[in-house]
């Protein structure tokens, strides 16, 4: 049996195939299951999931307002991944450029700090996507 998650955020997009190729190709999902003829794909990476869908104005699509570019404004999604150099590499060598370098952050998490090495890319319809790895614990400082 598979496990989903309980939150699987369904974003929608202007090319499903150029989206396929970016969320795919470059950032590593892979696709769990497809309705190529709604333009749809369900993907997961590691145990992040995430769905597609191709915008089409004759299909019921829930929209509370314009679906202008960027897409998503006002909320950035953290994709945890295994190590990051990888997909960084894949996104130069596709000539992709980040929103935001890669950095090493630390966070306060009740009584200690989490870190995670991290960068922000925006997909082809402007989504804004933070690609964490994990790098430890440490005590709070100072």
């Amino acid at each position: 049996m598979t496990l989903y998650p309980k939150l699987v955020p369904e974003l929608l997009v202007s090319d499903l195939a150029v989206s396929l190729r970016f969320w795919v190709d470059v950032l590593g999902f892979r696709i769990h299951y497809d309705r190529p003829e709604e333009g749809f794909a369900y993907l997961d990476c590691d145990g992040a999931h995430v769905m597609l869908e191709e915008r089409d104005e004759e299909e019921r699509q829930w929209l509370t307002g314009p679906l202008d570019r960027p897409y998503g404004r006002g909320i950035n999604f953290q994709i945890e991944v295994a190590a990051v150099q990888p997909i960084l590499d894949r996104l130069a060598a596709a000539g992709i450029s980040l929103f935001m370098e890669c950095e090493e952050a630390w966070y306060r998490a009740d009584d200690k700090e989490v870190g995670q090495r991290q960068f922000i890319v925006q997909d082809p319809d402007g989504y804004l996507l933070r690609l964490a790895e994990d790098i430890g614990e440490r005590p709070l400082q100072g």
